[in-house]
């Protein structure tokens, strides 16, 4: 039997297929499978990225197997709420949640965020997070695997369907983060916009120095002044190696919890 066949002293079980991969950060683990679509990069990324409060109401969106709130956890004392609609991605958020004992501040709910209502007041998040599915449809969907289809691609929700749950769901001031491809930057801002979702804050990331950058990490503002800090792009490998820079380091094992761009600029200064 492989150790992580069962899940002893009062864990939940791992079903067939699934594993146990550490999130480096805290001793938390997540509950993974090769059937489904795992975390990446962009993932911890947001994590890292999104401005959240301390306390309050924290809504994530497109959860998927629940690594963003997570991950959030270590950050924010807040309450958080992860939507997905896949039901296998949403039971495998919950397990995981209550592997980490984080029940008392995670909630993942299953749900199709299209149908999300409008929330006002006392009722309305404080931030938003949100890794949705890249890729538009018609864009080599993956056949035979609808779970890899609907995490890659906008079947279950588009762009606009995103953007506008996330101003559905914000209180005025309220911050959304999102990562996506820079390629779909210009549909970003324009659809944010129309929603009243003012860009506050973006970092681009690139493989590496010189490289074109192949995500975007955007903060927007729900009724926000338009101002936009672009700040110093992040980069992911030293060189021309498959070695993490430093600060890639720092954000994978939490030394550095907030992605904001500081210790770039400064550096740049000196």
């Amino acid at each position: 039997m492989n150790e992580n066949d069962n899940i002893v002293l009062g864990k939940p079980s791992l079903l067939e297929g699934e594993r146990l991969d550490d999130l480096l950060t805290h001793a938390y683990k997540i509950i993974q499978s090769k059937e489904v679509f795992s975390f990446s990069l962009d993932a911890v990324l947001l994590a890292r990225f999104a401005g959240i409060p301390k306390k309050g109401r924290i809504l994530d969106l497109c959860t998927g197997n629940g690594v963003i709130p997570l991950l959030l956890s270590t950050r924010t004392d807040a309450a958080i709420e992860g939507v997905e609609l896949q039901p296998r991605l949403a039971d495998m958020a919950r397990r995981s949640v209550a592997y980490n004992e984080l029940q008392s501040r995670i909630a993942i709910r299953e749900a199709d965020l299209k149908t999300l209502p409008a929330l006002q007041g006392d009722e309305a998040y404080d931030a938003v997070t949100v890794n949705p599915p890249y890729k538009p449809v018609g864009s080599g969907e993956h056949k035979g695997n609808m779970h890899q289809a609907l995490a890659r691609h906008e079947i279950g929700c588009t762009l606009e369907d995103v953007v506008s749950a996330s101003a559905r769901s914000i209180r005025e001031g309220g911050r959304v983060s999102m990562v996506h491809r820079p390629s779909r930057l210009a549909e970003i801002m324009a659809a944010m916009q129309r929603y009243r979702l003012e860009p506050k804050r973006m970092r681009f990331v690139h493989s590496r120095a010189g490289a074109e950058a192949n995500m975007v990490l955007i903060e927007a503002s729900l009724g926000g002044r338009p101002e936009l800090r672009l700040l110093p792009p992040l980069i992911v490998y030293e060189g021309e190696g498959r070695t993490y820079t430093g600060e890639l380091l720092d954000v994978f094992y939490g030394r550095k919890k907030e992605l904001n761009g500081t210790e770039a600029s400064e550096k740049a200064e000196d």
